[in-house]
This record gives structure tokens, sequence and C-alpha cells, in this order.
């Protein structure tokens, strides 16, 4: 269920029988020709929905916009400074304790977040520690998984695109964009096929090395019939994690 879709009676009766929640995050980046710009977080949010379903677990709001700075000299890319993000996962969180929560298991959709998503998480635990009055309280847990990393995805990954799958702008994630948004499917030629692979910096250094935003990868090999599979792998995997995250001491 989504949390946004419910009431606050709702939410609050769920809250009796579990204190989990899933918080999707993904990133508003450029995804190369044929990748949509909201591919981190439409990828992230998919999978998380189904997550839910099979778990019967609320799903928060999209985290929509990530630490993206290497991408921002290609239109439309959108990022937040790491001190930002995590000021917003902190807020995130502690609202969401507020009235219960206690377990919060962030699906995400971009490699770029992982830092910092880990160093939020040790600011919440930090100033859990560090209060004098109430020192040593019980913290929220949290926990971040790849939708990506799921052992399912990468088998499957493997076995369809190969070293095709490169890194960025993957044919894996846009494949999961196009079964989930058939309608904003892009025909896009590819040149060359498969793109370069290299070190990222800076936003400038990254369009100059990568012109067309893709690294490693071939896109154009992306299908729905694909992304179905990768989100039913991911999701079935996640399920299993997110179940055994909820029974944890």
């Amino acid at each position: 269920m989504l949390l946004h879709l419910c009431t606050w009676q709702e939410v609050e009766a769920r809250l009796a029988d579990s204190t989990g929640i899933i918080l999707p995050i993904g990133s508003t980046e450029q995804h190369g020709p044929n990748g949509l710009i909201g591919t981190d977080a439409l990828c992230a949010e998919v999978i998380a929905e189904e997550v839910g379903k099979a778990e019967d677990a609320l799903v928060a709001p999209t985290i929509s916009v990530g630490m993206a700075q290497h991408h921002m000299a290609f239109a439309g890319s959108m990022t937040l400074r790491p001190s930002t993000l995590i000021a917003v996962l902190r807020d995130t969180v502690q609202s969401l304790a507020r009235h219960g929560f206690d377990r919060f298991y962030f699906i995400n959709g971009h490699g770029g977040n992982v830092a910092t998503v880990t160093a939020a998480f040790s600011e919440i635990y930090a100033e859990s520690s560090l209060d004098g009055e109430h020192g040593n309280r019980p913290v929220p847990r949290c926990k971040l998984q790849n939708w990506y990393d799921a052992p399912g995805v990468r088998r499957i990954s493997r076995e369809v695109y190969g070293a095709a799958e490169g890194s960025h702008a993957t044919p894996s994630e846009v494949a999961v964009t196009q079964y989930a948004y058939p309608d904003a499917i892009k025909d896009v030629a590819m040149e060359p096929k498969r793109a370069p692979t290299g070190p990222i910096r800076d936003a400038r250094d990254y369009r100059r090395r990568f012109p067309d935003g893709r690294i490693g990868s071939d896109p154009s090999l992306a299908s729905p019939e694909v992304g179905e599979r990768l989100v039913k792998a991911s999701a079935e995997d996640l399920a299993k994690d997110y179940r055994t995250f909820l029974a944890s001491e």
C-alpha cells in the first residue's frame, strides 16, 4: 500500500501490525539517448511497489532527486549536495519514526546515492548515541538495498546482455522503465553500439568522455519483456530480504 494514498487513520492502524516501511530512492539524471531522465527513481519506485504488494507493506513516496553532480552537464539532470541529501533522509526517517516506524528499508536505483545514504544512516545513529538526555535510546534501523544488485537481476543481465550491460544507462534499467512506461519507449540509434568505459570525475569531464551519457552500455538491447523479468526477479529477492530485515534484532 502506498503511504500517500492512505488516510492517517489507515497508517495508524497498520502501525499496530508492522512498524516497517519501504522507501524508494533514486535520481533525476540523464540516461543516454533512449533512457528516461527519471530512470533511477522510476526503477526503484516500480520495484518497491511490487515488494510492498508481496509483503503487504507500506511504501513511502519516492525520493526522486539524489546525488548526481557528475551528470550536471546534461540538460534536465538535477542533484542534491551530499549534505542536503543527508538532511532530507534524516528528516524523512525522523518524521516517520515520530509516528512509530522503526524499520526503514531503502530500495535504491542510483549508485551515486550509496555513499551519501550510508553517511545519512551514520548521522541518524550518531544523533541517538550522542544525545545526552536520552543517550543510547532505541534508534530506528535502516537498510539500503540496490534493486540492480539482487541475485536474480544479476543473473538475467548476464544472460541477456553480457558485457553490453555496462555501468550507466544500462539496458537492464532502461528495460525496467520500458516495462513500466511502454508509452515512453524511445527508439534511438546508438553510435557506437557499445559506449566507451572510463572513470567518472566532474560534470564537464563526464560530458567530454561520454558525450551521449552512456558508460560501457548498449541500451538499444532493452525490451519491456526483459524489463518485466527484471522487475519480478528483483522484487522476489528484495521481498525475502525485507522479511529478514523486519525479523532481525
